[in-house]
């Protein structure tokens, strides 16, 4: 592969260890992957997202080939956008060991600075909750249009509505496919506390985040179980907490929070916050204060949850809702 196909990416920010580490290559260990032993040496293969070569290569070759000095070893990588794994080869087991180790580092550190990809979901959008948000949001601009950043394109796309889980940053169809396998392993213990049957929710109230109800960026429809059961935060919690502990999700709250969001300041179409922060742009709060105190409780209706999916970020399906990539029903002879 051409070193000059990265010229133009990001630049190389790595600088090898420190003169007091240059010691630790019979140390450094790699645990996690098989180092296999060759006619001239040893040889270890990682699966890597292609979206990340780049920054392991770094501008014109400088990051693989400091890697490469520092640990003597040579790393092969696939050419840019195909699919395949990073082979690190070497004389010595340790040092190899050590390539992988710093690799993995790099790739931790950049796959933390991707937006997230996928999410799972709980949809909201049945007919009677699109039918309540599209008068809640009639009733709002009516009512509250005056107040500052109060328009119609704040309002959440009402066949996208939807309960958030967690966000998951999946690289590539591998990853994807991975974690749908993960989700499918909570089949069981997800149709034991549903009964095999849809959950009764409802969807009533509306609250806030920030400390200002004055200058609010997102607001949150309420969503709970009908009969006063606690099975749709149980269900939230364990998908999270198996998420996380995998190191597949990032925790936000200690208890998942069961809200749906019907604004929110990423939709404006003004040109001063699109993007929320992409380009330096900053987002448009906007009064809530009026929003809150005349349809604080307001009812957006009930609906029947049947299923938790792997939605996929910035995508729609026939149905208008996002795309789904893997998916659990509740009941064993439908998924909604």
């Amino acid at each position: 592969m051409k070193e000059d196909q990265y010229e133009e990416e990001e630049e190389s920010w790595y600088s090898g260890p420190a003169p007091e580490c240059e010691d630790l290559i019979e140390d450094e260990s790699c645990d996690t992957h098989l180092i296999e032993q060759t006619e001239k040496g040893f040889r270890c293969a990682i699966d890597v997202p292609s979206v990340l070569y780049k920054y392991i290569i770094g501008k014109k070759g400088e990051t693989r080939r400091r890697l490469e000095h520092d640990t003597r070893t040579s790393i092969s990588i696939p050419k840019q956008g195909v699919e395949g794994q990073i082979v690190v080869t070497g004389a010595q087991k340790s040092a190899v060991s050590m390539a992988i180790t710093r690799l993995e580092i790099l790739i931790d550190s950049f796959r933390k600075k991707q937006p997230f990809t996928h999410f799972l979901s709980l949809p909201l959008n049945q007919p009677q909750i699109q039918q309540g948000f599209l008068k809640f949001k009639e009733d709002v601009l009516e009512a509250c249009s005056q107040d500052h950043g109060v328009e119609e394109s704040i309002f959440q796309n009402p066949s996208k509505l939807h309960l958030t889980l967690g966000t998951l940053c999946l690289l590539n169809e591998a990853e994807v496919q991975a974690v749908g396998q993960q989700l499918q392993q909570n089949q069981d213990f997800i149709r034991e506390l549903t009964g095999g049957k849809p959950l009764e929710l409802r969807v009533r109230g509306i609250e806030y985040m920030n400390d200002d109800p004055a200058a609010v960026d997102v607001l949150y429809a309420k969503v709970c179980e009908k009969h006063g059961s606690d099975k749709l935060q149980l269900l939230a919690d364990r998908l999270v907490e198996q998420f996380v502990s995998q190191g597949l999700m990032q925790r936000e709250w200690d208890r998942v929070k069961l809200h749906g969001t019907v604004m929110n300041t990423l939709f404006r179409r003004d040109s001063t916050a699109e993007g929320s922060g992409s380009g330096g742009k900053s987002r448009e709060a906007f009064d809530a204060r009026n929003i809150l105190k005349t349809f604080g409780s307001f009812d957006f209706g009930d609906l029947q949850l049947n299923s938790v999916l792997l939605s996929q970020r910035f995508s729609s399906d026939c149905s208008g809702y996002y795309c789904t990539a893997a998916a659990i029903s509740f009941s064993p002879t439908q998924l909604s």
